[in-house]
């Protein structure tokens, strides 16, 4: 459908504005802005991605994940380890 966004877009207009908000970090740096206040915006940045990885791995668990058990076998197991392991990293980081 005409305007309609896919998930695609959506993730790459979020990671286009999270590369303009590491440009922004750069140019505090360069100007020595107080570090509070680059801190702040490091914080916002680092949810901004938080919440990118969750919207992928939600993507990812709606579409791959699922698609795999109901096709059952290895291949199910496999996608499924392998979202608890990105999940795990996530939890990590």
């Amino acid at each position: 459908m005409a305007g309609e966004q896919t998930h695609r877009d959506v993730i790459l207009r979020r990671l286009r504005r999270i590369e303009g908000q590491v440009r922004g970090l750069q140019r505090m740096v360069e100007e020595e802005t107080y570090c509070i206040d680059v801190l702040t915006q490091v914080a916002a940045t680092n949810a901004a991605l938080q919440s990118c990885a969750l919207a992928l791995l939600d993507e990812h668990l709606n579409c791959c994940v699922t698609e795999a058990i109901v096709e059952g076998g290895e291949q199910a197991r496999t996608k499924v380890n392998e979202a608890s392991k990105a999940i795990a990293r996530l939890v990590r980081a």
